[in-house]
């Protein structure tokens, strides 16, 4: 059990990530800057969707999809399954849909004025 709660948040204890982990968080942010592969996450969350699917619900090309999706599995923010012959897409845990949920209700929220 420490083992775990060591891991999650031995990166945030301390006054700041590592240079090394900074780096890495803002490449994961810049890759979740394109609108295209924000769409296929929020589609891949309430379950695991085939490249077909994606592409076919959002519009898009199945070769573009395939490239965002490599994109999002080197960043660790989407996993997939083989079932058959087919590879299933799903967000890869809580953690990444946890933060696009909250992101997205973040960003629905009446603003006030200033």
């Amino acid at each position: 059990m420490m083992g775990k709660e060591t891991g999650e948040g031995a990166a945030l204890q301390g006054s700041a990530l590592s240079s090394h982990d900074t780096t890495i968080l803002a490449e994961t942010f810049r890759l979740l800057g394109d609108p295209t592969r924000l769409r296929i996450l929020f589609f891949c969350i309430a379950r695991p969707q085939s490249v077909g699917d994606i592409a076919e619900a959002l519009g898009l090309s199945p070769s573009l999809v395939s490239h965002h999706l490599r994109l999002l599995r080197g960043a660790r923010l989407v996993r997939g399954e083989r079932r058959s012959r087919q590879v299933f897409y799903a967000v890869a845990d809580c953690h990444v849909s946890d933060m696009l949920t909250d992101m997205a209700v973040h960003i629905a929220e009446d603003q006030p004025e200033e």
